[in-house]
């Protein structure tokens, strides 16, 4: 297992491939809509989504919740047609099964938080880093899996630039930067990147320095997410497991974590000190 902090950041390369069900679900949908009389546009505004959202549905590139998937079906007045269409639908080749409901969550979300203390979080990381890691994976990857996965996880980079109404914010433990994982080289273009990431208006990034007494996240790394609903998820893994959070009261809990961290950390400011800082003794 490979976790979400190792998926992948800065955009390379071509789109990873489409699976068939879901260029099937997306023409069912296309073909639905326009049976309806309704433009993307139109639809757009009805369902909640953007309609480049809807245009990446239809093209079989984005994968539909379930919550989307009810209200086209109301919207569209074919609710069993649209249910038997997503009933095996899979994702693009790289994303694993258990990460897919995630990254769905992810792809929607209004907000998103992460704290690593392991690898850099995938949204952050440069194509150097993704492969580094990657080349560590145990079982070794084929040549063919690891351009696939590398490959997939460029692709959720684009979230940070194409959506810049969700607030990210990233909390990184001091530790990551300094094993240099890949090497000197790659550690330059790992901060050269994030020096170039914390300049998006809607990045947060704050190191949790070595020396800290107080620490609200000993437990262990942490995603969480907000839905247009306004509903909180979280998300964490382990070496073999990785979990779905969305019971409110264990989401306060995560919530509360989280924001005390953020009084724990290094300001933006003083982090992209410390990154120059870092950045100059290699």
């Amino acid at each position: 297992m490979v976790n979400v902090g190792d998926a992948g950041a800065e955009v390379g390369g071509s789109e990873p491939e489409v699976s068939d069900s879901l260029k099937t679900f997306g023409a069912v949908h296309k073909a639905l809509r326009e049976t309806v009389g309704l433009t993307q546009e139109q639809y757009a505004e009805i369902v909640g989504y953007s309609v480049h959202a809807i245009a990446k549905l239809e093209q079989g590139r984005r994968f539909p919740q379930p919550n989307f998937i009810a209200r086209a079906g109301d919207v569209l007045e074919a609710p069993k047609v649209l249910r038997a269409a997503a009933r095996n639908l899979t994702r693009r080749q790289g994303l694993a099964s258990w990460f897919q409901q995630w990254a769905g969550i992810e792809e929607e979300a209004i907000s998103l938080y992460a704290y690593e203390c392991r690898t850099l979080p995938g949204l952050l990381q440069p194509e150097a880093y993704v492969r580094a890691v990657f080349l560590s994976s145990l079982p070794p990857l084929t040549d063919d899996l690891l351009e696939k996965q590398v490959q997939a996880r460029l692709e959720r980079q684009r979230l940070l630039t194409e959506r810049q109404n969700v607030a990210f914010s990233f909390i990184i433990e001091q530790a990551v930067f300094e094993r240099r994982t890949g090497g000197d080289e790659v550690t330059r273009i790992l901060i050269d990147h994030l020096l170039e990431r914390s300049e998006l208006r809607n990045v947060q990034l704050q190191i949790m320095p070595l020396h800290q007494s107080d620490h609200a996240g000993l437990d262990g790394p942490m995603y969480l997410a907000e839905t247009p609903e306004h509903q909180w998820f979280g998300y964490f893994e382990g070496q073999q497991g990785s979990a779905l959070i969305s019971d409110p009261k264990d989401t306060s809990a995560l919530l509360q974590r989280y924001g005390k961290m953020r009084s724990q950390a290094l300001s933006q400011e003083a982090t992209v000190s410390l990154l120059k800082q870092m950045r100059g003794a290699l």
